[in-house]
């Protein structure tokens, strides 16, 4: 498909100035070229979601932002600060969390012992209490083992033990994956509760159904790169476009 000339979405005279910023980021897996130039960028207190088919590059964008790819190229700014040679762990410390898709969620562990893991980087993180408020079946599951969750448990967990670190950039991959469609229902009540809260989103989703009942905007990445962009305001207008893009 041919590359598009673009309008940021993001671009305004009064746009809030960005917490992230994505510029040519170039990122390898061994001798593979997978990330060809990325751009974008996330103002504060928004969801931002990052649409796009298999292999087009979402997942290995979050990777990069969060330092866990081990060669890549270009500019990613936090808080104004460049971070793209910063090791995972500073970037943690600075307020970014990332929730993969296969959710890391420890076998052997309880649900307690898997919240209380991760270390507290930031003063400002959930209580076990606000996060059990957010997710009560985890309440319900405290003793149970990792092994014993169903898929939507296993999902709350994920995001419930990055909320108690006092990050405030969340990085969240396909996080409606496999659910039933109550729990996805769920998850979206919990993005749209964080984002009142001051939380800012950034998400890697498929399920383009549920990425429009919680993002502010979208960028399509195909190929490794943004070939469009546009706010959930424009979506109506934009809906042929997305048919092409995924499929939807």
């Amino acid at each position: 498909m041919t590359e598009l000339t673009m309008v940021d979405p993001a671009t305004s005279a009064t746009a809030e100035k960005p917490v992230l910023e994505i510029n040519n980021l170039q990122a390898w897996y061994g001798e593979s070229h997978i990330l060809h130039g990325i751009n974008f960028n996330v103002k504060p207190g928004e969801v931002v979601t990052l649409l796009g088919r298999n292999g087009a590059g979402k997942t290995t964008t979050l990777k990069s932002i969060m330092g866990i790819i081990g060669k890549r190229t270009g500019s990613i700014k936090f808080d104004g600060h460049d971070i793209s040679k910063a090791t995972s762990d500073r970037i943690a410390r600075l307020g970014i969390a990332f929730c993969p898709e296969e959710r890391g969620i420890f076998a052997s562990l309880d649900v307690r012992e898997n919240l209380l893991l991760p270390p507290i980087v930031r003063p400002g993180g959930l209580s076990l209490d606000a996060i059990f408020e957010l997710f009560p079946n985890l309440k319900e599951r405290l003793n149970s083992q990792g092994t014993k969750l169903s898929g939507g448990e296993q999902q709350m967990l994920a995001i419930g033990r990055i909320l108690r670190t006092g990050a405030r950039f969340l990085m969240l991959d396909e996080p409606t994956e496999g659910l039933a469609p109550v729990i996805i229902q769920q998850i979206g009540h919990t993005i749209a509760r964080l984002k009142s809260e001051g939380f800012t989103i950034l998400l890697v989703e498929q399920n383009f159904r549920f990425a429009a009942t919680v993002a502010d905007r979208y960028y399509i990445v195909e190929h490794g790169k943004i070939i469009d962009g546009f706010a959930n305001s424009e979506l109506s207008a934009n809906m042929d476009k997305l048919h092409t893009y995924l499929g939807v």
